[in-house]
């Protein structure tokens, strides 16, 4: 990505944020800071004032400086909001530098779909820049609870320099049901799921162009994991699928999918996992055979399957025992 010199003037004088001084002077600017580290960052239009940026199908890693999950911005009117800051300082400041070419409006909001590091290490970005940070009810909780975790475990797998000045940084506007967001003639509808893929996912509906972003309630070609609700996401793929809009923009996967279309091998999945696990377990099947077999005709059909059904296996297994 080549340097852009009248973002690096607006920029001048912000602390450089996950580079050391030996690698890179500082100050050089948000746009300049990704380049270096070889990050192709490119928002990609979905429709009128919506566009996207799609995040490689991997777990994270230094090597893809944690740009795993899809992120989003809409603008209107007066201001802008970005759906989710992505998996390190490098990519929320690339973000950051990359609306600055489209928009000179404030951003406004950033909303967090849901607690996952690659969704929220670069939250400190935008808290630098004076957005908002929105989220479900209970993803302050998660957030305590699991990040001096996310810090350390995430520390080993895409090394110190990535995570150098990434902080845990929760929501202060919270979405108990719903919450509209007026950007000047966009308003944008937000809405908190009960427990599915985690406790705490939020989605966000722009009626103007019915483009939904789905944060992690939808993936498409890289394996759903589970962190919350085998039941609860199942129980609410209907209600999902019932919002009106014609296009989605998955947590992970290709941007945009057709809507609701894009649920299809998704709830395949899920229903063929639940099947398996409720079969393992009324033939007696402990849990660590049972892993090793549920859902496995789903294996060709999604990658990074080996690395999370095994993960999916047993929180189905823990929660389908008790039902």
């Amino acid at each position: 990505m080549p340097i852009d010199r009248a973002r690096r003037k607006l920029v001048n004088g912000f602390a450089c944020t996950a580079v050391s001084a030996a690698m890179l002077p500082c100050c050089l600017g948000r746009a300049a800071l990704a380049a270096a580290y070889g990050l192709e960052f490119k928002l990609r239009k979905v429709d009128d004032g919506v566009f996207a940026f799609q995040g490689v199908d991997e777990l994270m890693s230094a090597a893809n400086q944690g740009a795993i999950s899809n992120l989003g911005v809409v603008v209107g009117a007066d201001a802008v909001a970005v759906i989710d800051s992505g998996g390190s300082l490098i990519e929320a400041n690339a973000l950051i530098a990359a609306i600055g070419k489209i928009s000179a409006k404030p951003v406004r909001y950033l909303i967090n779909t849901h607690m996952h590091p690659d969704h929220v290490f670069g939250n400190a970005a935008f808290r630098q820049i004076g957005a908002t940070i929105v989220g479900h009810h209970n993803l302050p909780r998660a957030l305590e609870a699991r990040g001096a975790f996310y810090l350390q475990s995430f520390r080993d797998q895409i090394g110190d320099a990535l995570m150098k000045r990434v902080e845990i940084i929760s929501p202060t506007m919270l979405v108990d049901d719903r919450l509209q967001l007026d950007l000047g003639g966009r308003v944008l509808e937000l809405r908190a799921w009960k427990a599915a893929h985690t406790d705490n996912d939020l989605t966000v509906f722009d009626s103007a162009t019915r483009t939904l972003f789905a944060g992690d309630l939808v993936f498409i070609g890289s394996l759903p994991t589970l962190d919350g609700s085998l039941l609860g996401w199942l129980r609410q793929m209907d209600a999902l699928a019932a919002i009106g809009a014609v296009r989605v923009v998955p947590g992970h996967g290709p941007v945009p999918a057709d809507w609701p279309a894009a649920l299809t091998a998704q709830r395949r999945y899920f229903e063929t996992l639940a099947r398996d696990v409720r079969k393992a377990i009324a033939d007696g099947m402990p849990l660590r055979e049972a892993v090793k077999t549920a859902g496995a005709s789903e294996r060709g059909n999604w990658r990074l399957f080996d690395d999370y059904n095994e993960r999916n296996a047993t929180a189905a297994f823990t929660e389908l025992e008790w039902e």
